[in-house]
């Protein structure tokens, strides 16, 4: 049986279109392979928003030819529905496949590995296809249109095979359907997969800011009608999903090429009453798109994480115009200190470029003003990248990237500090968690340090916390290890994430606070978040019929017991530098 191993790269989307791809490879009735080494196709599902992701995609497959000289890369995505040629040139790719053609992907592959079965659609799986020679001097230098014969087209379709030594890739490349092409995920949850899944919604985008190169390559936009978003919904709980990422281009924009037409809103309201799934939450959605009605929706709705990631871009005034963005600064402040105030203890977060063409040093202050005067609990924070055939490539006052990854660092102290006031401010609450999987020896949580190897979780305000006390193979028990770690944590940056606590001086080391017989990436459960010694420290509370150990007095009697411990090890220190100081006097 033919094995393949799929790499996702880029947003949510993208990981959305990797999971129905997975599930179409698996019905096609391949193996999925347990890296790309051993695999048959390595499967690459790539993304353009920037140089630095254009990069990563290449040096991944040349990595996967030096390793595995016979395995076929396939590269599909973004990268490579925007530039074909450039990707069929490295050595190892097999294949190139647009978004114009991904849905078809199973199919080619299946028909590689068996050549006398036709494929499935016949037609309709290249109908309107467009073939490059991605090495011909004639073709257009962006990939997205060549004219060749349809027939030549089919012709090859039905016999796309590894190339041999120095031979070309095949690569099919058209232009995007307006069509949503859309396949459901119905094979069950892997033992490792999370249990909160993305659902793309929407696809594609209407915009045309200067800076991006995405409605070029992902079309105009496309929804999947509300009835489709419903039963998909209800389909991905019975297979044990609890918490559902709603993801799109342009989430705002969902339902208006709909007949009859739909709002983002009535669709949310639609899947909030006729299913019973444990969380909804919201990927990201335009400044514009973030309504009242929206946010009341949010402030009353328990199945709604209270969590926004609204797109900044820029907190200037004029450099958004350069952007074509469509608001302004105190737009956008309205609605998000609406939500601070209508939705209490939300998490709210912003992606802010940093370095656009003509940005100067005052613009950059003032959007460093601007994202101090919000309240913010995390920022994705990025330099420029100039995309082929946008406008702002073309512009005059390109700034440099040193200047750039300083602005960027500006921005991320003073998000940091935020961050920090945030977690602050959770301390003392009691959240509701989603656990996602049970960390695998060797994993780490944020790569903070060898203890982090334990069970994650996330509250709905998108705070991840860990599990340290978990586990869903030891049962209560007398005579665990001394080192057994039994209190949550709460994680953030690295420079504000509580220590775990060590109760080995408890009396009650025996008896961890957390105790599961469910598999881990299957429950939800409450959380009280509590400070500690460091930064922050958590407790779980009691939930449902597991019970708990409540703090007690013993809590007290470790702290204190922990800080004489800690003035030992330092007079112990202090006295041995001492002791090193007079023997290099001595010499």
């Amino acid at each position: 049986m033919a094995t393949f191993h799929l790499l996702n790269f880029g947003c949510r989307a993208s990981q959305a279109d990797g999971a129905a791809l997975k599930a179409q490879l698996l019905q096609a009735g391949l193996e999925e392979a347990p890296g790309a080494e051993p695999s048959d196709v390595a499967v690459l599902n790539t993304c353009t928003v920037t140089a630095v992701a254009d990069a990563e995609v290449r040096r991944v497959i040349r990595r996967l030819h030096r390793s595995n000289p016979r395995c076929r890369v396939l590269v599909i995505g973004c990268y490579a529905q925007r530039a074909p040629q450039e990707i069929a040139r490295l050595e190892g790719v097999a294949w190139v496949v647009g978004n114009s053609h991904k849905h078809t992907v199973a199919e080619l592959v299946k028909a590689e590995f068996a050549p006398g079965e036709a494929l499935t659609r016949g037609d309709a799986a290249v109908s309107g296809l467009v073939q490059i020679a991605p090495r011909s001097a004639s073709t257009e230098a962006s990939g997205m249109t060549t004219k060749t014969a349809e027939a030549q087209g089919r012709s090859d379709a039905s016999r796309l095979g590894s190339p041999a030594v120095g031979s070309e890739a095949r690569v099919l490349v058209g232009a995007v359907s307006d069509e949503f092409h859309f396949v459901p995920v119905s094979a069950p949850p892997a033992a490792d997969d999370r249990t909160r899944l993305t659902l793309k919604v929407q696809d594609g985008c209407n915009a045309r800011c200067s800076f991006c190169v995405i409605p070029y390559v992902r079309g105009a936009s496309r929804s999947l009608a509300p009835d489709c978003v419903v039963g998909q919904v209800r389909d991905l709980e019975r297979q044990g999903y609890k918490e559902i990422v709603l993801s799109g281009i342009n989430l705002g924009s969902y339902g208006r090429d709909l007949d009859p037409k739909a709002t983002f809103l009535t669709m949310l309201e639609k899947v909030l009453a006729e299913t019973t799934i444990a969380r909804l939450r919201i990927s990201s959605i335009e400044p514009m798109d973030v309504t009242p009605e929206l946010i009341r929706l949010a402030a009353r709705e328990p199945r709604l994480a209270r969590h926004f990631h609204v797109p900044l871009q820029s907190g200037c005034d004029r450099i958004l115009r350069l952007m074509n963005r469509r608001y302004w600064t105190s737009q956008y402040a309205e609605r998000i200190l609406a939500i601070h105030e209508r939705v209490p203890n939300c998490g709210i977060g912003a992606d802010v470029m940093v370095g656009f063409p003509g940005e100067t040093d005052e613009d950059h202050r003032r959007s460093l003003r601007f994202i101090e005067s919000l309240p913010f609990t995390y920022l994705h924070i990025f330099p420029y990248s100039a995309r082929p055939n946008t406008p702002a490539a073309a512009s005059c006052g390109q700034v440099e990237g040193r200047v750039s990854h300083e602005r960027s660092r500006e921005i991320q102290s003073v998000i940091e500090e935020k961050r920090r006031s945030f977690l602050a401010a959770q301390v003392s609450r009691t959240l509701s968690v989603l656990t996602l999987e049970e960390a695998r020896p060797g994993e780490k949580l944020e790569r903070q340090g060898p203890e982090d190897e334990f069970p994650v979780a996330l509250s709905s305000n998108y705070v991840r916390v860990a599990l340290p006390g978990a586990s869903q193979h030891t049962p209560r028990r007398a005579g665990r290890s001394r080192r057994q770690r039994s209190s949550l944590r709460l994680s953030g940056s690295s420079s504000c994430v509580a220590a775990v606590h060590d109760r080995r001086r408890s009396p009650h080391w025996d008896e961890p606070p957390f105790l599961c017989r469910t598999p881990l990436d299957r429950i939800l459960l409450r959380v009280t978040l509590r400070a500690s010694r460091r930064n922050f420290q958590n407790r779980v509370v009691p939930c449902g019929p597991e019970q708990v150990r409540a703090p007690d007095r013993f809590d007290r009697l470790r702290n204190v017991s922990v800080a004489r411990h800690h003035q030992k090890r330092d007079r112990r220190r202090t006295g041995k530098r001492l002791e090193l100081g007079r023997v290099n006097q001595q010499r």
